[in-house]
């Protein structure tokens, strides 16, 4: 992956240059050596990042700031702000969040892991005076770290296995029996990785690579080659959540990059190892879409130049050819989700979520909600999803229900009612409303339909929600109109054209019996940038709505 090396080598330079807009150096200052991140917050992870980037290039013979003495003085003195920041136990703060953390602690001495084997493995004993006490500053850090995670705890699922690995890790470096004994306690709870090859979080975005680099981790450390196994399933499911844009599909997480806009390149290291490791051809190609992508955004590439460093050899890898990425149809059952692509669309149903249906050409992306009130809910949300022949079908009943009295043997002795456990008093049950939604693709493959049932309950005002993205003009029998976001429209009747310069999508029939948009209070609010369409109903309504590709079509 010479190339590849050449990019990413480059791309370091330009990341580094940049971080030195943000680093402190005047040395009287208390946060000399400190990089200010994009809201100016001072913390010790993000100098370490910044800092650990620009040991790479310090390192590395190839670099125009091989062995630069200024560059070398902005290390010293981020390392040296990475080391007056670690609290007497070892552990960082995170400042915006956690304090005394020991998985930020965790997350921060992994960046440097690398570079700590480096320095030992590779350049070994050929250190520069310089180089060594790069290595005996980093060294110091992450074995007091070591000491202070052992001591801590965590908040989130991905959080154990990133004190786990690392444990596993310094253990192996340090040779400590007691921080094998730690990492074991977290261990014996099982890894949260299911046959789909998802973790429990679903962060395609985020934390799916953040575990997969602690499976890795712990797999070189134990050498339990069990571990890797997570990791590799998990890549392999990956291979299903690309969108014709080259982002990653988030909108089935529950953490924070759930729908946001996010690139695959923070998976090019993992892909690599693995690729590597078992002989996966997908994997590499994979590597090499990462890299595509990068160029065609105009965006970084990843921040992994260290990583060929540690292992040489990937230089003389080559695999020529990017992931086909061909189209498929799966369903993820244990995960919720059915991830489909035909030619230049995806289109993706999920359970559990009230924006369950996602379709993605490439430039226009549309979600839909079916919406309104019911007793307690506001949105469906399938509570089951099960695979019919071209699709899926998902359904939710949802219950209405009201309090009764209190009866003389329940009666509570307050009469106030924030103080009464109302979950002990007696319910009416009852009416309930069902709705099931069919989802299946089009036998021309240039789309989708939609059948949206409700049923139990007449006369209650819901709506087809449609929030559209990319488009930039709205077209029917009745009107046209340019589209900048946040526009709110019911349409009555017809098809709706949404178009942008290079794809349009034909949806519809549209129906608009009502005008009550905005549902009741607790109602979710519509997408922000978004365009949104409403066709309005009452139920118990039967109606399907088609989805058209139009370039699909040709």
């Amino acid at each position: 992956m010479e190339k590849h090396y050449q990019i990413i080598l480059k791309d370091t330079e330009e990341l580094v240059y940049e971080s030195m807009r943000q680093q402190i150096m005047d040395e009287d200052s208390p946060n000399a050596g400190a990089f200010l991140d994009d809201n100016h917050i001072l913390d010790a992870k993000y100098t370490i990042y910044r800092t650990a980037s620009m040991i790479a290039l310090y390192c590395n013979s190839d670099s125009s700031l091989y062995r630069d003495e200024a560059l070398l003085k902005r290390i010293r003195l981020g390392l040296g702000f990475a080391k007056k920041m670690q609290h007497d136990t070892g552990l960082y703060d995170y400042v915006t969040c956690n304090f005394n953390s020991a998985p930020d602690t965790a997350f921060s001495i992994k960046k440097l892991m690398p570079f700590f084997f480096y320095l030992r493995d590779i350049v070994g004993d050929k250190k520069t005076k310089e180089e060594q006490e790069i290595f005996e500053t980093i060294s110091g850090i992450i074995e007091k770290a070591a000491y202070g995670i052992m001591t801590g705890g965590f908040h989130t699922p991905n959080h154990r296995w990133a004190i786990a690995s690392t444990l596993m890790e310094c253990a192996k470096i340090f040779n400590n029996d007691d921080m094998v004994r730690r990492a074991n306690e977290y261990l014996a709870e099982g890894i949260d990785c299911n046959e789909d090859g998802e973790f429990a979080e679903k962060s395609a975005g985020n934390y799916n690579r953040v575990n997969n680099d602690a499976m890795i981790t712990l797999a070189e450390a134990t050498g339990d080659k069990k571990y890797e196994e997570y990791a590799v399933r998990n890549l392999h499911m990956m291979l299903h959540y690309w969108e014709p844009d080259g982002s990653v599909y988030t909108a089935n997480s529950t953490r924070f990059d759930k729908d946001r806009l996010s690139y695959p390149t923070d998976y090019y290291t993992e892909y690599m190892l693995m690729g590597q490791r078992h002989n996966i051809p997908e994997f590499y190609e994979m590597c090499n879409t990462i890299i595509d992508i990068c160029q065609k955004k105009n965006m970084l590439s990843p921040d992994s130049l260290i990583y060929f460093m540690w292992y040489p050899e990937w230089r003389t890898i080559e695999h020529e050819g990017l992931y086909g990425n061909p189209d498929y149809h799966v369903f993820y059952k244990n995960s919720g989700i059915s991830r489909n692509k035909s030619g230049r669309y995806t289109y993706t149903a999920m359970s559990g979520k009230s924006n369950f249906l996602y379709f993605h050409n490439g430039s226009i992306k549309m979600e839909m909600k079916v919406a309104g009130s019911f007793c307690e809910h506001r949105a469906f949300k399938a509570e089951t999803m099960e695979e019919i022949e071209g699709g899926v079908h998902l359904h939710q009943t949802m219950h209405g229900w009201y309090y009764l009295p209190w009866t003389d043997e329940k009666r509570p002795a307050t009469s106030d009612w924030w103080e009464m456990d109302n979950s002990k008093r007696d319910k009416k049950m009852g009416p309930d409303m069902d709705i099931d939604v069919w989802v299946t693709e089009s036998k021309d493959k240039d789309g989708i339909d939609v059948r949206v049932k409700t049923s139990g309950v007449e006369g209650a005002p819901w709506r087809i929600e449609l929030s559209f993205t990319g488009a930039t003009f709205l077209e029917n029998g009745h009107l046209a109109t340019h589209l900048t976001g946040n526009e709110a429209l019911t349409v009555k009747d017809d098809y709706v054209e949404l178009s942008n310069h290079m794809d349009t999508l034909i949806v519809g029939p549209a129906f608009g019996a009502h005008r009550f948009m905005e549902g009741k209070e607790d109602s979710e609010l519509r997408n922000a940038g978004a365009s949104t369409i409403y066709f309005t109903d009452y139920t118990g309504f039967d109606h399907t709505i088609t989805v058209r590709n139009k370039r699909s079509q040709f």
